[in-house]
């Protein structure tokens, strides 16, 4: 006699789980075994369609039959020795969703179901067939119910609990419908808790607990809701939460072995999923009574929305004589086959309207009461074997699923209205506005102290003025006082002179008195006088004198004229011959510094090749030179401090071709590094070259110019710049006239610049920047190719993020322009960088 044994989910069970994205069902299409409920409109996780609300006891209910399917399982080792020499007792006819069971060789029995899986059914097709209808009714609200019901060994726990940790394909229905089920809840609204039970000889126990092993079950007298209060219920955030939680409850299920099954199921396993989604209800419009045409419309009231999902791995019927079940064994075997025989019952009377529904006589059957009969959408699958030694069996279980699909459940939905939910945004709501009021209240207080403190400085500062103003017009008075009082005194003394008659006339006429200081005063101002008309006089003389000698200038200045012509055309030969040699001293100073850039390029190569012993001649006179030129400066940094923008950018007016181009090449070069790019645009360095572009034939000259402007167009404030000034449309000029490949892939290098600015979009179409793009392509040239192919996926890129941002709609402007043909054929070029730009184009154009 084989004892019980645990079974600790070891096996085919190793290995974890990977997070898997939710199934997309719009792929599968719907079958018949999908109940005919309301159709709901797809939400975003943490939104629900508005529906009313509809009380579980509520009379308005959809009709939803029990969905039945078979799944046949395929002959194991045994059954291919034992059966060798016999058919299968079932042949299935999966395209009918038909079933027949052989009884001998002569007659067979025809069963029809909703659905008919053969051997070779996947687990995935099983899933969406049977319990991906019942998941998305939970999603919208509605209570559902997933059964596997069959014989010992047919499958029934592969097919609902295979937890397929080294096989994803094998996963069974509990995995895949946790899946769904998280994939389409929000973490934020809503919640999802599991409960994991087993019922072993009519006891409840809990897989997640085992030292709880007899749970009640209570029934709500008003609604006939059964629950389970005293099980355990652990909140699941994501799938691997809930494959940890499997394993501990598999692990802590009681199975044994039988003939029948190595490793047999002795009790009911129930998986119970409670979902709570929060849903906003319809909005409640109120007519006015002023006027009937316009309406009041209420904020929607918030609802949560409870379902429950209910996995029943059942335990298989079987025979005791076939079984082999002894002692213990064969009491768990009588209670199994009790409370089957028990919800066999309940069925039957279901199914033949029956008044009275022995729903008590099995702790299983009051678990169910809502799967068959009541407001749940329940699927049960009936997995069968093929041995035809096990025909009576395999007769009872399609019996089983025949009288299942007559029974007819009323689905409801059960919706509540959410005081949590209410009560929580009315408490953040409160606490803003709270917030919000000690703001403007402090708001409130530093304005009015700010307004009481320059109050108290404007009286302090008028009070101050007014002091000042009083202690002015006291001063004021006070010296208008001693004004008057002086005048006084003197007009008194005055008198008193007027009436001493003789002595003091006869004093001041002889200079002793007072008056003697004005006779004095009077005689230096003559003297002044004197000596101002005699300094005028001379004056005037030198002025005549030489005024004489001004008339006699002309007839002297003639025979010095030519002398004075000499001088000046020599002058002007001096000048022009100096500039010329400032101009040679800045081209030789340049070619020095970057000869000696070279050097040092050179001497760096040779050192890290092992070879600068060799070559030490040559470094020897280049380092004096870049020591005797610019210390250890950099060439560019020396040609700033040496030689000047100013007078590097005046070079590109010169009348030498040579130096001309010698110019545009430092220029080129400067226009090179980021931090030069900003002091040429200021310079006018630009300006200057897209006036060289425009003006000069020479090929070497747009060749360079193209190339410094490729530099300038990597920033995008002198992209914009370029735009402004028509370098586009010289650009496109550029592109159609020239034929040698390196003035056509400067040119297209700064087209791809100018390609990857949102902002140039329209205008580089318009001014023909894609067809240029397009038309340098005739070249053929790898590095030409590579610079269109990016000019084509920066375009690209940007046209993509328009249209995500919804700014641009419609077809691609590239399509338009025809550069769809050039990217297909060029998709497989040799060269990586042309391949790589396609690919991405080709990638941005997808998106778009």
């Amino acid at each position: 006699m084989a004892s019980n044994v645990y079974r600790n989910g070891t096996g085919s069970h190793k290995g974890a789980m990977r997070p898997l994205a939710a199934s997309n069902s719009s792929n599968v299409k719907s079958s018949s075994f999908k109940s005919r409920i309301p159709p709901s409109s797809n939400h975003s996780p943490g939104s629900a369609p508005l529906r009313r609300s509809n009380s579980a006891g509520g009379s308005d209910g959809v009709p939803g039959r029990v969905r039945v399917a078979v799944r046949l399982r395929p002959r194991n080792a045994e059954e291919s020795v034992a059966d060798a020499d016999f058919a299968d007792c079932v042949e299935l006819q999966p395209e009918l969703k038909r079933l027949k069971l052989r009884k001998n060789n002569w007659d067979s029995e025809t069963y029809e179901f909703d659905e008919v899986l053969t051997e070779f059914a996947s687990q995935k097709r099983v899933y969406e067939v049977v319990a991906k209808p019942v998941v998305e009714s939970v999603l919208d609200g509605y209570n559902g119910t997933v059964m596997a019901y069959g014989q010992t060994g047919t499958g029934k726990t592969f097919t609902l609990g295979r937890l397929g940790e080294e096989d994803t394909s094998a996963r069974g229905i509990m995995v895949r419908s946790m899946e769904e089920i998280l994939a389409n809840v929000s973490p934020e609204t809503d919640s999802v808790s599991v409960s994991y039970l087993q019922l072993y000889m009519e006891s409840i126990q809990d897989l997640l607990d085992p030292a709880n092993d007899n749970i009640s079950i209570v029934e709500d007298p008003k609604t006939g809701d059964v629950s389970l209060p005293g099980a355990t219920h652990v909140e699941v955030r994501d799938e691997r939460d809930f494959m940890e939680l499997l394993r501990t409850g598999e692990a802590h299920r009681i199975a044994a072995n039988t003939k029948l099954n190595t490793e047999s199921s002795r009790s009911h396993a129930i998986l119970m999923v409670h979902v709570k989604r929060s849903v906003l209800g319809a909005e409640d419009v109120i007519p006015s009574e002023t006027d009937k045409s316009s309406h009041f419309a209420k904020p929607p009231k918030p609802l949560v929305r409870k379902s429950k999902l209910v996995l029943v791995d059942l335990a298989g019927s079987e025979r005791v004589h076939k079984s082999g079940s002894e002692g213990h064994m064969l009491e768990e075997a009588k209670s199994i086959n009790l409370s089957l025989s028990a919800l066999g019952k309940c069925i039957n009377a279901l199914a033949e309207n029956s008044a009275h529904v022995p729903v008590r006589d099995s702790k299983l059957t009051r678990l169910l009461r809502d799967s068959f009969g009541g407001t749940a959408r329940t699927s049960l699958i009936v997995t069968i074997g093929p041995s035809p030694r096990h025909r009576g069996e395999t007769t009872s279980t399609i019996l089983f699923g025949q009288r299942a699909m007559k029974v007819e459940n009323m689905l409801r939905i059960k919706e509540e209205f959410d005081y949590k939910s209410l009560s929580r945004k009315l408490e953040i709501q409160l606490d803003k506005l709270i917030a919000e009021n000690e703001r403007q209240q402090k708001v409130f207080d530093d304005e009015v102290e700010r307004i009481n403190l320059e109050a108290l400085n404007r009286v302090s500062e008028v009070e101050r003025n007014f002091a000042g103003a009083l202690e002015k017009e006291r001063l004021k008075c006070q010296m208008e006082y001693m004004e008057s009082v002086k005048k006084l005194e003197e007009k008194m003394i005055e008198n008193q002179q007027k009436q001493g008659c003789d002595g003091v006339m006869q004093d001041k006429c002889n200079g002793e008195g007072p008056g003697s200081s004005i006779v004095e005063d009077v005689a230096e101002v003559k003297k002044l006088l004197e000596k101002e008309i005699h300094m005028r006089k001379e004056a005037q003389e030198e002025v005549n004198k030489l005024k004489s000698q001004l008339g006699q200038c002309p007839d002297s200045g003639e025979g010095g004229g030519s002398e004075i012509l000499k001088l000046q055309k020599a002058l002007a030969d001096e000048v022009r011959q100096k500039k010329k040699l400032e101009e040679e001293m800045i081209i030789l100073r340049s070619q020095m510094l970057q000869l000696t850039f070279e050097a040092d390029q050179m001497r760096r190569c040779l050192g890290r090749n092992g070879s600068a012993n060799a070559y030490g001649g040559l470094d020897s006179p280049m380092s004096q030179v870049r020591d005797s030129l610019n210390g250890h400066k950099t060439p560019v940094a020396a040609l700033f401090e040496q030689v000047g923008l100013q007078k590097i950018l005046a070079l590109l007016e010169s009348e030498d071709a040579n130096v001309r181009i010698h110019a545009v090449k430092v220029v080129a070069n400067l226009a090179a590094e980021e931090a030069n790019q900003e002091r040429i645009v200021e310079a006018g360095g630009l300006t200057s070259l897209l006036v060289l572009l425009r003006s000069y034939e020479d090929e070497n000259i747009r060749r360079v110019v193209a190339g410094a402007i490729a530099n300038l167009a990597m920033n995008e404030t002198n992209q914009e710049l370029i735009m402004i000034q028509g370098g586009i449309n010289l650009l496109s000029v550029t592109a159609s006239r020239a034929e040698d490949p390196q003035t056509l892939r400067m040119v297209a290098g700064a087209i791809a610049n100018l390609c990857g600015n949102d902002k140039l979009q329209t205008k580089l179409r318009s001014e023909g920047g894609i067809k240029a793009l397009l038309g340098m392509a005739r070249c053929g040239q790898p590095d030409v190719l590579s610079q269109v192919a990016r000019g084509i996926a920066n375009f690209a890129k940007c046209e993509s993020r328009a249209s995500t941002n919804g700014i641009k709609s419609g077809r691609s402007v590239l399509i338009d322009d025809g550069a769809l043909p050039w990217i297909v054929q060029n998709a497989n070029n040799d060269s990586s960088p042309i391949r790589r730009h396609i690919e991405l184009a080709l990638c941005h154009l997808a998106q778009h």
